[in-house]
């Protein structure tokens, strides 16, 4: 037995019935995206180390992210998230561009992580953004997007929630608290880690970290404040703006809500599913006002979210909620091919339907009718066109209807208008 060569771990085959639902929910994202009046842009997936190190978490760039250095001894990385990329391409024209920018990206990202369900170090990713708008309503429009995205799936907000914070908020409370500004960043990380450790041992970090027993417990009192949000101006603003929006039923309010990455500066959001087995995070985001300084920009307020491609489709799969998967061709007429010397008549009338704007595939070689049949069949075709020695010396075609199975003898000359006449029909 031959030993086949495995792909390398954590990445996937995309077979024509997975490249399917690709597409598929690539064709959904834009249209949400554009329904809100998004533009798609596109960065490229090597970028210099450089750019991480400074503006992502330590651990995205010491752990999960594929280095190495290329030929000239610079440090190189397969791109582990977008946003950074996005803030050099704007600081770059930044003078040049007409703003509000709102921009959206759906491609393929890479971290060196353990795979797991729902998890992979190759992934695909939709980013999507608005620059230049530093108002609680600018972070609500892309909240509302979100819902707009679960609505277009099927997702209801009893499977699916989108959960609000501000770190502003969070930050103020810290404070009240006493813990120091130098302290507050490795706080935030610290409530960021809470959902994911046993409670004993997220209190016994914080005091490590050097919190005293009463800010333990202080801070776990306003964490635990589920009207907290109403001491912040911007959550309010984007409630209410949720609400006009018609997206406020997928949206609650969530202290703990803080996102790891230390750029964000105010409103933070994280999408769960809580339908079925999975219920982990979906997609996360926020606001983040100093990125484009970071990168040698001038300052410029920005707020956006990523989702990648595998929580959502295993979510869509479990729910039953994904098109139905098969190796069909994208081609709905098969022209067949009656024996050898009839091979160039049925190449021709091919190249003909597709001129006239019929996607139709010609059968590679002669072949016994029956299994040409089976095989347009097999691949989920609609039509089939037969030119037997009877037609070709008539100049006509005979056009099976597969589904219908029904068929008809007309003339050559009129086989593209009959056939996208039976194809209306299906």
């Amino acid at each position: 037995m031959k030993t086949i060569i495995p792909s390398v771990k954590g990445t996937r085959d995309f077979y024509p019935e997975d490249m399917a639902v690709r597409t598929w929910l690539y064709q959904i994202l834009r249209k949400v995206s554009e329904s809100f009046g998004y533009q798609e842009y596109e960065g490229p997936v090597l970028e210099t180390l450089d750019l991480y190190a400074a503006k992502s978490s330590e651990e995205l760039v010491r752990e999960q992210s594929f280095s190495f250095t290329d030929r000239g001894g610079d440090w190189i990385t397969l791109r582990p998230e977008l946003t950074p990329t996005l803030a050099r391409m704007i600081a770059q024209r930044q003078q040049q561009l007409t703003y509000p920018l709102r921009w959206w990206s759906f491609g393929p990202f890479w971290r060196y992580e353990k795979p797991q369900k729902g998890r992979l170090r190759e992934f695909f990713q939709w980013n999507i953004d608005l620059i230049g708008v530093d108002t609680p309503e600018a972070d609500a429009e892309l909240i509302a997007i979100i819902a707009a995205l679960f609505r277009e799936v099927g997702l209801t907000p009893n499977e699916a929630v989108i959960l609000v914070n501000d770190r502003r908020l969070v930050n103020g409370q810290l404070e009240r608290l006493g813990i120091p500004s130098e302290q507050r960043q490795n706080a935030l990380s610290w409530i960021d880690r809470r959902d994911k450790m046993r409670p004993e041992v997220w209190d016994a970090n914080g005091l490590e970290m050097g919190l005293t027993a009463e800010q333990l417990a202080g801070t776990k009192a306003f964490l635990e404040n589920t009207d907290l949000w109403r001491e912040s101006e911007g959550l309010a603003r984007v409630f209410a703006a949720l609400e006009a929006m018609g997206a406020r039923d997928y949206v609650r309010y969530d202290s703990g809500i803080i996102r790891g990455l230390p750029y964000y500066t105010g409103i933070v959001f994280e999408a769960f599913d809580v339908s079925g087995s999975l219920r982990r995070a979906i997609l996360g985001g926020g606001r983040y006002n100093n990125l484009m300084a970071a990168v040698g920009g001038d300052p410029l307020p920005a707020v956006g979210f990523a989702m990648g491609d595998v929580v959502i489709s295993l979510i869509l799969k479990e729910l039953g909620r994904l098109p139905a998967g098969r190796d069909a061709s994208p081609a709905r007429v098969l022209v067949t091919v009656f024996d050898a010397e009839r091979l160039p008549v049925s190449l021709a009338l091919a190249s003909e339907l597709r001129r006239a704007g019929l996607k139709a595939a010609c059968y590679p070689e002669p072949a016994k009718l029956p299994r040409q049949l089976k095989y347009a069949d097999r691949m989920g075709m609609h039509v089939a066109v037969v030119i037997g020695p009877d037609e070709a010396a008539n100049g006509q075609v005979t056009i099976k209807d597969l589904q219908a199975g029904k068929q008809q003898t007309i003339e050559r000359e009129n086989a593209a208008a009959a056939i996208g006449a039976v194809l209306e029909r299906e």
